[in-house]
């Protein structure tokens, strides 16, 4: 039989009673591994439906009153429920996926579903409305109730505390990681499973709160207008869903991965991987990211340098392009996630280093050639032509190249009137637009700016004292950007 046990670790028992026999169906709650395949969650579900002999139902519902709500995020979460709703009626799942018409309407479907179930299991995500929302679950699931850590290759309650240093956290990960890469998630956990058929119609539920029509997933414009979300912040060509995540992984091993060594910080090259929004939301996992980038680099553990350095290259044993990737995908994507899952307050002036927080309260009051407000921030209004490029991509493609997302946040420090207020200008337009925002990683960037996982830089600086300078003037002599701004600098 299928093994499908998952490592304790990846396990937080929320509701610790027996799972209830008499429940008509195992329930997946899916709000954050929004896939079919490599989630942990997925197969901790199976598992307990092949154990209890139970139907598997999977509901993965789309809020639409949570802060920045809007076509771009919902038309790409739709994308990939389209890809749910395919690949689950493949494998004889009962898939309900739920949009909702308005700000609270969705209230008491979740109670409802889970009086009926055996247990519930759901996605363990520490960021943006997730705490809260699963505080609320916690007051309306009275079964079982299992949360399962599917977001990166480091199970989370693996590490002791919040690192404050990339260097301290990849030397862990050095120690580590290894004796957890073996116990990957399945790359399809439904496949060759032997489920009862879902003979519930759960009519009485559909009825009050109904599941959008499958058929209408493959057309989300229709959906889209009828929603109380933000229609100024248009979809984008990119589309979400795990077939175009693939298609992008697939695209970034054979054309791009040879060329990021030397070239990823150059704008004007699209190199970088293109991965970041499906990690986000769940449409891929790190998992298979990793499985098939080392099957590329016919990688095996015996060739992990003997000796632990912390150093970002040469501990994997691999080329340097994808040496350079795996400390992206892992050390810094999995240290905003270390840092969210130990503390409360990761999006939080406060929780800046104290060096950061002292030196930055000595030149709060520093004079500023530039000053501009959350509006002209927005519209790209600044005198410099690089930043505005940069913010016009943000707004219309919703994305950013990585290299001039640490300048335009450096210069969004430079140009307020003081640091919380330029925090909250850099958190309100990385949220509002960009597609991979509202993540322990793209936190994790944001905070950087104002020193969070760095150190003290001399000379000091008016407006940044010890903080980490970066000007478009050095940017642009050490990058080419002359037709990225022709490209994105106007409207």
């Amino acid at each position: 039989m299928k093994d499908l046990k998952v490592p304790g670790q990846r396990v937080t028992v929320v509701r610790d009673v027996p799972a209830s026999e008499q429940g008509e169906y195992v329930l997946y709650w899916m709000t954050a591994n929004r896939r079919a395949s490599w989630n942990f969650a997925l197969q901790r579900a199976a598992d307990w439906a092949v154990r209890l002999r139970k139907p598997l139902l999977v509901f993965e519902p789309l809020r639409c009153g949570y802060r920045w709500a809007c076509d771009r995020f919902h038309r790409f979460v739709i994308d990939g429920m389209a890809d749910n709703a395919r690949k689950l009626d493949r494998r004889g799942v009962l898939y309900y996926p739920y949009l909702e018409p308005a700000a609270g309407r969705a209230h008491g479907l979740l109670a409802a579903l889970a009086r009926r179930a055996c247990l519930v299991i759901g996605d363990d995500y520490p960021c943006f409305f997730h705490p809260r929302m699963f505080a609320s679950a916690a007051r309306q699931i009275t079964v079982r109730w299992e949360q399962l850590d599917s977001n990166g290759l480091l199970p989370m309650n693996a590490a002791p505390s919040a690192f404050k240093r990339a260097f301290d956290f990849r030397r862990f990960l050095q120690k580590s990681l290894l004796d957890h890469l073996g116990d990957a998630p399945l790359p399809d956990p439904l496949h060759g499973l032997s489920l009862p058929e879902a003979d519930f119609p759960l009519q009485e539920i559909r009825s009050q709160w109904p599941s959008v029509d499958v058929q209408g997933l493959s057309r989300p414009e229709s959906i889209l207008a009828g929603l109380p979300i933000d229609h100024q912040v248009a979809a984008v060509p990119v589309r979400g869903g795990m077939r175009a995540a693939a298609d992008a992984l697939r695209q970034f091993l054979s054309s791009k991965l040879a060329r990021y060594d030397t070239d990823r910080n150059q704008p004007e090259q699209e190199v970088t991987s293109g991965l970041a929004p499906y990690l986000h939301f769940g449409h891929i996992s790190s998992h298979q990211v990793f499985h098939d980038l080392m099957k590329q680099e016919d990688w095996s553990p015996a060739r992990v340098a003997g000796k632990v350095t912390g150093s970002a290259q040469g501990w994997w044993g691999i080329g340097a392009g994808a040496e350079g990737f795996v400390d992206q995908l892992v050390t810094w994507r999995e240290l905003g996630f270390n840092l969210c899952s130990k503390t409360t307050d990761y999006d939080q002036y406060d929780s800046l280093p104290d060096w950061a927080r002292r030196t930055l309260q000595v030149h709060a009051r520093d004079r500023r050639e530039y000053i501009y407000d959350l509006p002209q921030f927005d519209a790209a209004e600044t005198h410099d032509p690089l930043w505005n490029a940069a913010q016009r991509q943000l707004v219309t493609e919703g994305r950013m190249h990585n290299y001039l997302r640490m300048l335009w946040g450096k210069k969004i420090l430079q140009w307020s009137a003081d640091p919380r207020g330029a925090l909250e200008t850099m958190i309100e337009l990385n949220n509002r637009y960009a597609l991979d925002g509202r993540d322990p990683n793209s936190y994790s960037g944001i905070f950087w700016c104002l020193g969070r996982y760095d150190r003290p830089w001399a000379p000091e600086r008016p407006v940044f004292g010890q903080i980490r300078y970066m000007s478009s003037e050095n940017t642009a002599r050490k990058v080419r950007v002359r037709d990225y701004i022709r490209r994105y600098g106007t409207t």
